[in-house]
């Protein structure tokens, strides 16, 4: 098991400069065209696929690495160069990491290269769980899978909300509900496979912010998918009922569910891409600072700038830290009793809000256009205190580890 050490090895030094030559000479050159499109950059997606930055083995190599930096490395890296290509380079990992979390050897091997592709092939997944009245309250999801047992079948129904690559992806993984009765611990999650009759995308939606990344509705109408399809097997499953059905009984532990087994594992990942979010912001604005003249001396003379960006560099340092600091404990098997996950998306998703718009503050009038990257960059932070748990979810998850209390 290794040590907390938080310093990155030489070789993680070797693919951190690789991965941030391809965000500055790559991605950043493409950044405000994609956002203005506000279509998915399948050139750069494809760039990415050829140089092996997009694919299974990368993402495989970084989520085995021993010290657990190997993920938030690559997110910073890629944010850094902007947020929404970044999230379309990512996006297929949040539904690996439902295969991961959920399911069999077999269907980890089978489902998960198939969402990936290959650079001559390039494809791209989603991950199905937000639902138009079922976002934070995982328990008032609709979305029903009923069990075909004389075809071995299971048919789906209801309409999932705020997918990332909903529609356009090959592989779906969808969290439904297959026992109203247990709330959220009647959840599970199936693989629905490219081409399955009955999926299809509802509406786009024109964002604020990401816009460079492909949000939609998923409408599944009586779709169908065999067994295999059901992550972890049907055994593994009456048996996880069963005891939640025991549980609900007796007023015992808590059991997870499907959808948030997926979000645990996936916060501080969100962490580190509002870390390179902000520490892109952060730059232009000290760059900006030391260049900048009014009154005849650069504005970093000023201390009203001068502190600003020493706050602004410290919360990134720190952030950085926490999101560090989750990513070894989740790696090294410590358990996250203080809520230690989501206390680093919670506080690097502050940051990055807080440190985008003390950007634009310094820049000015030039910071509010278009023709400097932080006015994007502000837009794009205002994800990361939303998606995956908001700050208000993050701080209740805290608050009932801190105090055991089910505080609502």
């Amino acid at each position: 098991m290794a040590e907390s050490a938080f310093e990155l090895n030489e070789d993680q030094k070797q693919v951190r400069d690789w991965l941030h030559g391809f965000a500055r000479d790559v991605i950043r050159p493409a950044a405000a065209e994609w956002d203005e499109r506000e279509e998915t950059p399948w050139p750069v997606i494809r760039e990415a696929a050829k140089l092996g930055i997009y694919s299974l083995d990368f993402y495989a190599q970084q989520f085995f690495d021993p010290t657990g930096l190997g993920i938030p490395m690559t997110m910073e890296e890629l944010f850094w160069g902007d947020a929404g290509i970044a999230l379309s380079i990512v996006g297929t990992g949040l539904a690996a990491v439902g295969v991961l979390a959920n399911g069999t050897e077999e269907q980890v091997g089978t489902w998960v290269p198939q969402m990936y592709g290959d650079a001559d092939d390039v494809q791209v997944a989603a991950f199905c769980s937000s639902e138009p009245d079922a976002g934070s309250d995982v328990a008032a999801m609709r979305t029903r899978a009923v069990y075909d047992q004389a075809k071995d079948e299971w048919v789906i129904n209801g309409t999932k909300t705020w997918v990332t690559n909903g529609g356009i992806a090959g592989v779906h993984v969808v969290v439904a509900v297959v026992d109203p009765e247990l709330g959220s611990k009647g959840h599970a999650s199936f693989i629905v496979p490219p081409g399955t009759p009955g999926l299809s995308q509802g509406q786009k939606f024109k964002k604020h912010g990401i816009r460079a990344s492909h949000t939609a509705e998923v409408v599944l109408e009586d779709v169908r998918v065999p067994g295999s399809c059901l992550l972890g097997g049907k055994e593994k499953l009456d048996e996880r009922l069963a005891r939640a059905r025991e549980k609900a009984k007796t007023g015992g532990e808590r059991v997870k569910n499907a959808a948030m087994a997926t979000f645990e594992a996936s916060r501080p990942a969100v962490g580190a891409m509002a870390v390179g979010t902000a520490r892109a912001a952060y730059e232009v604005a000290l760059d900006y600072a030391t260049s900048r003249r009014q009154f005849g001396r650069p504005i970093i003379d000023n201390q009203g700038v001068a502190f600003q960006l020493a706050d602004m560099r410290t919360r990134i340092d720190a952030a950085r830290l926490l999101v560090w600091r989750a990513s070894w404990m989740a790696t090294a098997g410590r358990p996250f009793e203080n809520a230690e996950g989501s206390m680093s998306k919670l506080f690097a998703s502050e940051v990055a809000k807080d440190v985008t718009a003390r950007a634009v503050q310094i820049l000015g009038g030039n910071g509010y256009t278009r023709e400097y990257p932080v006015e994007r960059m502000h837009r794009d932070s205002a994800i990361y205190t939303i998606f995956e748990g908001t700050s208000e979810i993050q701080r209740l998850v805290i608050a009932r580890s801190l105090s055991g209390v089910a505080i609502r």
